[in-house]
């Protein structure tokens, strides 16, 4: 039986139960913001997760009080002009985006504080989400004169209706745990220190069924994202164009 090295220096490995690996973001101190080193973990995640044998789900979720507050201020103010960290962090998000939806395995993330950027894409993106209720989700794109490019436009229209896709993505609006599940944006919202027993047992659950039936639910169920990739691949364009505008340029440089 397999059990690859995953070999990151962002992201902590453990396995709590049988046939099931956490992934726990490890930056508490930057509320587990993404450094170029954890973004690129990210990326190469979900195809290390299809190919440990040992695991049948997994759960994704963050260390100390913060699930993953997006991407660090202060490696976007160091990479503000820096075109080729630009293509290479869109190049990434991709992989992120299309490795969760591709990746064969169940995966549930626990959504324990703050989710916003890469983070809140991944926290989505999952199969099951089990969130805080005092947790904070948050696209804030916009307000940093972004568009909206890691995510959103491929699934918040699937999973809360365009009417409060557009209402939160356009507003940069701060969603709680509570508020997300009502529109249906996370699949459970639960007061904080349940979440963590609320992933295991699901997880548990998963692990002893049929992981080939699961698998090709899994994969019938993402064709609805496989419809929506050219509308992601666009955004994550605009994304890319948007951060030389004046705005996003003027925000990046204070790193703040």
């Amino acid at each position: 039986m397999t059990q690859p090295e995953y070999g990151f220096t962002r992201i902590l490995v453990d396995r709590p139960l049988a046939g099931v690996v956490r992934f726990t973001l490890n930056r508490p101190d930057r509320l587990n913001a993404t450094d170029e080193a954890m973004h690129r973990e990210l990326a190469a995640l979900p195809a290390l997760l299809d190919r440990d044998d040992a695991a049948r789900v997994a759960i994704i979720t963050g260390s100390g009080r913060g699930f993953c507050a997006g991407g660090d201020y202060e490696a976007l103010a160091a990479e503000v002009h820096d075109y080729a960290r630009k293509v290479a962090m869109a190049r990434e998000t991709l992989q992120i985006v299309a490795g969760m939806i591709e990746c064969r395995k169940p995966i549930v993330s626990a959504i324990n504080g703050a989710a916003a950027g890469a983070g809140l894409a991944v926290a989505l993106l999952a199969d099951i989400s089990i969130a805080a209720e005092d947790a904070t989700l948050c696209d804030g794109h916009t307000r940093i004169g972004l568009a909206a490019g890691d995510h959103a436009a491929l699934i918040w229209p699937l999973l809360c209706g365009m009417a409060k896709a557009k209402l939160h993505l356009l507003m940069c609006s701060k969603i709680k745990g509570r508020e997300a599940e009502r529109i249906g944006l996370v699949s459970e919202a639960l007061p904080g220190d349940a979440v963590m027993p609320r992933a295991l047992e699901i997880a548990t659950a998963l692990a002893a069924q049929s992981d080939l039936a699961l698998e090709l639910t899994k994969r019938s169920l993402n064709h609805w994202l496989r419809l929506a990739m050219p509308a992601f691949e666009s955004s994550l364009g605009y994304e890319l164009l948007t951060s030389f505008s004046p705005e996003a340029l003027g925000w990046m440089s204070k790193g703040s």
